[in-house]
């Protein structure tokens, strides 16, 4: 356990622009997760290099194009997004002390509470967070993303559906910032009273993330945002292939079984203890493990305790799209 001292002299170090030196870039490109199948290994990964070009003409296709990547029933599929996110009620209505008026000033969406509904008709999207990644997934290159805003974990890039806010990365009709008393408890286990990068305090950048909705629908509806917290590697999907592989050690006897692309495998990796989730927070330092107390199981999500279509919302942040069955990336 650091001390408070100890986490002052990180903070400053991370916060003050030094570039967190956590990827390793070869003249082939950015080192991304293996593109092999889900099944179980007995030892960590090997990786496949894929060209930077590569990574950023797919995300920059997509976003001018207004869609992004997405899995339904462990398939990947392009959800068509329509038009503009929206905030509602705007996050004063759930939290109004003086941090979150403060935070009002850059953003009214929040994350921490939720109504869903708030819109009428609206469904899940469960956002998936790489948490392992730590600050990373904030798509800052100062908090060790890459220069396109993708998160890194153990000098590998992951790459999301959607780069942190405000990233190269970053998808369509989705905002920049978010509010959240999560941000200001990470914030302050790293010693930070006032925000950073001139933000107030608890504002960041939206998080770099990939989605999972429960259907195909050619029509557009909207879609409301319950935030899952991702902590074993081992299940967070490839977004361009939808197969996970394991890259860190796991007492599971299927490390990959519970690969985050389906309402099934979400709700199994809530109830799932492993010692992954340790080996692949705690060596690396991870301030938003550490924040929470250290996290058992694969995944969390504040506030919810069923993955289903009359899951609570956590945010109260709205999405528009369809979900075409087509492969985004094919």
């Amino acid at each position: 356990m650091k001390t408070q001292q100890g986490r002052r002299g990180i903070s400053n170090a991370i916060f003050s622009g030094v570039t967190i030196l956590l990827l390793v870039v070869s003249a082939s490109g950015f080192y991304l997760y293996s593109t092999t199948s889900s099944q179980s290994t007995t030892s960590t990964s090997t990786t496949t290099a894929i060209s930077t070009s590569t990574v950023t003409t797919v995300s920059s296709s997509l976003v001018q194009e207004l869609k992004s990547g997405g899995f339904v029933a462990g398939n990947l599929t392009t959800f068509d997004y329509t038009k503009n996110y929206v905030c509602t009620p705007a996050g004063t209505a759930f939290i109004n002390d003086a941090q979150a008026q403060n935070a009002s000033k850059i953003t009214t969406c929040l994350v921490g509470a939720g109504n869903s509904t708030a819109i009428s008709g609206a469904y899940p999207v469960f956002v998936l967070v790489p948490a392992f990644a730590g600050l990373s997934v904030f798509g800052v290159t100062q908090l060790g993303a890459s220069s396109q805003g993708y998160p890194t974990f153990d000098h590998q890039v992951i790459p999301t559906q959607c780069g942190g806010g405000g990233s190269a990365s970053a998808c369509p009709d989705h905002p920049t910032y978010l509010y959240s008393p999560d941000f200001t408890l990470v914030e302050q286990h790293l010693g930070i009273k006032d925000g950073v990068f001139g933000l107030p305090e608890g504002v960041l950048p939206t998080p770099a993330h990939d989605h999972i909705a429960g259907f195909d629908t050619s029509t557009s509806i909207p879609w409301y945002v319950v935030a899952v917290l991702v902590f074993d590697p081992n299940i967070f999907p490839n977004a361009i292939t939808g197969q996970c592989s394991q890259v860190v050690n796991s007492n599971l006897t299927d490390p990959t079984g519970n690969c985050l692309t389906s309402f099934t495998a979400l709700e199994n990796a809530m109830n799932t203890k492993t010692t992954a989730t340790a080996n692949a927070n705690a060596t690396q330092d991870d301030p938003i493990y550490d924040t929470f107390g250290g996290v058992s199981t694969q995944v969390s999500i504040p506030g919810v305790t069923i993955v289903s279509e009359n899951s609570p919302a956590n945010s109260n942040l709205f999405l528009f799209f369809s979900v075409n069955p087509q492969n985004p990336y094919a």
